[in-house]
Order: C-alpha cells, then structure tokens, then sequence
C-alpha cells in the first residue's frame, strides 16, 4: 500500500541508558536502518555498501538532517487482498511521489501538511515529482 496507512508505521525503540524514555522523533526511518543502527549499538562493523543508515545518532538527540533529506522509497510490485496494486513510492522531505503501474500514472503529496494525502499536487508541482523519479530511477 503506497499511502500513508500503509508505509508510516510507529516504531518504538528501547535501548536503556542511551535513550530517555517518553523521548519521540518524528523522522521518517525505514527497516533497511534498522542492521546498521543494531551493528552501532554492539560495536560490529557495518560494510559502506549497506542499503540503511545507523539511528543511533538520532537515538542520542544528535541533529540528523541526513535522514530527513534522503530519499526511502517502497516498491509494492503485486496485488493484494486489500484492494493495493502495483506500484512504487519515494520520500524525501515532505514530500511523497507514488507510480501506479497499471495506469502509468502518479500522485504527489506533502505528506507533512496533508497526512491524509487528499490534495494530489502532481499539476502543481511537476517539476518536483520529475525529480523525485530521477531519485528512483538512480
């Protein structure tokens, strides 16, 4: 599922001594971060070709622009029950393309001021969503 209520899920995270409890972060993190943050935490090396990025930075109050300015990107490349079809998303920042296969066609949402993703802005921002398909594509 390409929208929201399907790929902004909540993480929590518990890692005694190192993270203050009741501590929230609203920073988009996707599962690929999830080997090297774990390898940082225990002292194990994590090669550069590695597809995430360590929270632990993040995990520790540090400034991390880096994760809100890169982009995620969620392919979803079947059908399923739920009524979801082929397609492929990408973040970075606000704002979120989605590519429906089926039709060739795409939505553009700022995924800050309109969680619910009601307001398509693929006329109004073109030339954003060119871009965010260059970051697919590369």
């Amino acid at each position: 599922w390409m929208y929201e209520g399907g790929t902004r899920e909540p993480l929590i995270i518990k890692w005694k001594g190192n993270v203050k409890p009741g501590t929230y972060f609203d920073v988009p993190v996707t599962s690929p971060d999830f080997y090297p943050t774990i390898c940082e935490m225990i002292g194990a090396f994590v090669s550069k070709n590695v597809s995430g990025e360590s929270l632990v930075d993040l995990l520790r109050g540090n400034s991390c622009e880096n994760l809100m300015n890169r982009p995620i990107f969620w392919h979803y490349p079947h059908y399923a029950n739920q009524g979801g079809s082929p397609g492929s998303s990408v973040r970075k920042g606000r704002y979120k393309l989605i590519e429906f296969y089926e039709s060739d066609s795409y939505e553009l949402y700022d995924v800050v001021e309109d969680p619910g993703e009601n307001n398509n802005l693929i006329n109004v921002k073109l030339y954003l969503a060119i871009e965010l398909k260059i970051e697919d594509i590369t």
